[in-house]
């Protein structure tokens, strides 16, 4: 076919039997992530098949060890920095912009008209879980390493391609919430009988499972389209969203905005028709993404993460790691007010009822500034150790103090605490 789009990040196999196989396959690297050329690529193949002289989709990984593990953390630190950038009156619509083309391009290749199914033999984190979603029909692999998941909660985010709209929509609204709140993943048999995937097959057999139903002339339309749709009253969304935010409060002491937005994303999504609930979502992020919560958690619960243990396993610590924990403990040892400690996110206990307002995060009062100050003296106690260091190594401290004393991570850590939210 003459005009099959050109893509970079994925592969087109024209089978024979009149399916296309739609393979992810990130060239240069170990893993498949959602980068914004892979954005792209879903959103050019989707306006394509609109089209396409094809029977069905057959979406795979071209990989041996993942269908797709999420969002590249290191462009979303870029997009940070460009919506930063702009006028803060001009940063939503920044926000918006960009980051809705995930959400538009798996809104079109579920409703371009031809049935999508997604083999999953590997890890199908954040993105990628959401790409599968999007399919009409999925097979996982039954191997308790391969799941499904939504993860981006703990790095301070909530899913952005429409997945706190379609994993309720599926699963059910109690079922989703583990999933989106605290980062669960669903195996084998488990993402079956919840609905997350409809097919469980042995290693190797997902390929020939998913072209059985796509050959087998299936309806290409999702559940949320049906006009025989399940949709939940107010009320009950109320009656489940409700105890939950006070289980988020009294947990995180509002301190952590991601949770808080995926259950505002739930609350006001799920009533809607799917193309306004996925606006609703987005909306949601292009406020949360502007906040120093996610990009400091990204930093140190991600990206530096990953270089500690890369460095522990060879055994290459740097000796800064060791200085700036010890300096950090001292620091933390001479803060006699528990209370505060307690309110700032060390631990203990807290008055949960103050820890949000109508008009925002509890942290963002003046009680809330004040509890974080209480962590200052930790922070002013550290920079001498990141003073001069690369950010790469700054990272690291900043990881390593989280880890080691309690460190609030919603603060990033002490020397990402110290620079503070952006202008």
């Amino acid at each position: 076919m003459n005009d099959t789009p050109a893509l970079t990040q994925f592969r087109l196999n024209f089978a024979d039997n009149g399916l296309v196989h739609l393979i992810f396959d990130c060239p240069g690297r170990t893993m498949n992530v959602f980068s914004d050329a892979a954005i792209d690529d879903i959103g050019a193949f989707a306006q394509w098949l609109t089209t396409a002289d094809v029977t069905g989709v057959l979406i795979r990984s071209g990989k041996d060890n993942a269908f797709c593990a999420g969002a590249d953390l290191n462009e979303l630190g870029v997009a940070y920095d460009m919506i930063m950038a702009a006028a803060p009156q001009r940063r939503f619509d920044v926000a918006f912009a960009h980051f809705f083309r995930l959400s538009t391009a798996l809104r079109l290749l579920e409703t371009a008209g031809k049935p999508v199914a997604a083999a999953v033999a590997g890890l199908a984190l954040g993105g990628g879980c959401e790409l599968a979603m999007a399919a009409h029909y999925r097979v996982l692999v039954d191997d308790p390493k391969i799941a499904m998941g939504l993860p981006e909660s703990l790095v301070g985010l909530l899913p952005g391609g429409g997945g706190t709209q379609r994993l309720p929509r599926l699963v059910g609204l109690q079922a989703a919430m583990p999933i989106l709140l605290d980062g669960a993943k669903l195996s084998g048999e488990a993402a079956r009988t919840a609905g997350l995937v409809d097919r469980v097959v042995a290693p190797g057999e997902e390929i020939a499972a998913a072209e059985a139903w796509l050959l087998s002339d299936p309806e290409p339309i999702q559940p949320w389209d049906r006009d025989d749709r399940d949709v939940l009253t107010t009320a009950a969304i109320d009656a489940g969203i409700t105890p939950l935010r006070e289980l988020v409060l009294e947990a995180t002491l509002g301190h952590y905005p991601a949770p808080l937005a995926i259950l505002d994303c739930v609350e006001f999504g799920l009533p809607q028709v799917f193309d306004g609930a996925i606006r609703t979502e987005m909306a949601i992020f292009a406020h949360l993404i502007q906040r120093p919560e996610a990009r400091d958690m990204i930093q140190t619960q991600f990206l530096a993460k990953t270089d500690y243990d890369r460095m522990r396993r060879k055994d290459v610590l740097p000796d800064l790691i060791g200085e700036a924990v010890d300096v950090a403990r001292a620091a933390l040892a001479t803060i006699g007010d528990a209370d505060a400690l307690a309110a700032a996110g060390f631990g203990g206990k807290s008055d949960p009822k103050r820890d949000r307002t109508r008009n925002g995060y509890w942290i963002d009062t003046t009680e809330g500034a004040a509890a974080r100050a209480t962590v200052a003296h930790i922070d002013a106690a550290v920079a001498p150790v990141g003073a001069g260091r690369t950010h790469a190594e700054r990272r690291l401290i900043d990881y390593a103090v989280v880890t080691a004393i309690g460190y609030p991570a919603y603060l990033g850590g002490p020397l990402a605490s110290a620079r503070g939210p952006a202008a």
